[in-house]
């Protein structure tokens, strides 16, 4: 009898990369994020990355960060990755569910994990934690009691052999 191959992923490493995956989708010429919601039972059950909504063309809408008094800046348009996945998902609930993200969700993110039903956050990058929109969510995720938690990478290449 053999016994079983040594070296395989994690479930974090696995969905992080589906998250990373879904972040190189984005056309964001700055700012490439990915996310990936996940059941209890580790079911891929949306993804999304930060784009513009449906119908509103990626060559006729800014990409730049220009004045929002003249609506040319992104911002004005932009649909972050983790409202997509969850505006992606075409099943139930997502109670309960794990998200993985490539980025710190905003505030505003983090009102939709919340009232979507999100337990558990694992976020790669942290890099605007100082910033206000990101200290709001924080807050808002401690008060609602969703779990986060960086993700730490095994530092080992991810290969796919045949």
């Amino acid at each position: 009898m053999s016994e079983k191959r040594k070296g395989y992923i994690t479930w974090d490493e696995y969905f992080m990369g589906v998250a990373k995956l879904s972040a190189m989708r984005s056309k964001d010429p700055s700012t490439q994020v990915g996310a990936c919601i996940v059941s209890e039972d580790n079911k891929i059950l949306s993804m999304g990355y930060n784009g513009f909504p449906k119908g509103c063309s990626d060559d006729e809408f800014p990409w730049g960060k220009g004045d929002p008094d003249d609506y040319n800046d992104k911002y004005l348009y932009v649909t972050h990755s983790e409202l997509n996945a969850i505006l992606n998902y075409r099943g139930g609930s997502l109670e309960g569910s794990k998200l993985y993200v490539t980025l710190f969700p905003c505030n505003e993110c983090a009102k939709a994990i919340i009232q979507a039903g999100i337990r558990t956050i694992i976020y790669e990058s942290d890099k605007y934690a100082d910033t206000p929109a990101t200290r709001a969510s924080k807050r808002m995720l401690n008060a609602a009691g969703v779990r986060y938690y960086q993700y730490s990478p095994t530092g080992r290449k991810i290969e796919y052999y045949v």
